[in-house]
């Protein structure tokens, strides 16, 4: 499962503050059985993350995982453009994603991660903060082969 995963942080891409989300997400998707071939770093800019989520679809990824953006503040802008680049949404991951982080905070509702299809790209955007990836991570990890499985078929059928 070719994978990428994307900080949106412009503190992180101005290298004021260090990307603890990326690497942590790239590490629980390859435990996951992904093979995580790009991290890249932009900062909080609708056109770019854009840009680069339309890059890694038009590559061929399987799954794009951002990280940070997904909040209240004026430039957290990954849901509106990662809705800019996906066709389908997948809405049962990110409300599977919203429901488990409310268990933990009642400030996990306040999340805006979308999720959906792009081609045959799975984008699923993953709250900034370390802490909300390890715990939201396991929700997505055991329907993420099939996802992917099943994006990548050629005809419509369904083969169990």
């Amino acid at each position: 499962m070719r994978t990428c995963v994307l900080t949106v942080s412009t503190s992180v891409s101005r290298r004021a503050s260090e990307d603890e989300s990326g690497p942590l997400l790239a590490r629980l998707a390859e435990e996951a059985g992904a093979d995580v071939e790009a991290m890249e770093v932009v900062p909080d800019d609708f056109a770019l993350i854009e840009d680069r989520l339309h890059h890694y679809v038009d590559d061929g990824f399987a799954l794009i995982f951002t990280t940070g953006g997904t909040g209240f503040t004026p430039d957290d802008v990954t849901p509106e453009a990662t809705r800019a680049v996906i066709e389908r949404d997948a809405p049962g991951i990110a409300e599977a994603l919203r429901a488990e982080s409310a268990r933990h905070t009642p400030m996990g509702m306040l999340s805006r991660g979308a999720s959906g299809i792009a081609h045959r790209s799975l984008i699923v955007n993953f709250p900034g903060s370390p802490k909300a990836v390890a715990e939201l991570f396991p929700v997505v990890a055991p329907v993420l082969e099939h996802a992917v499985r099943t994006l990548q078929r050629d005809d419509g059928s369904s083969r169990h």
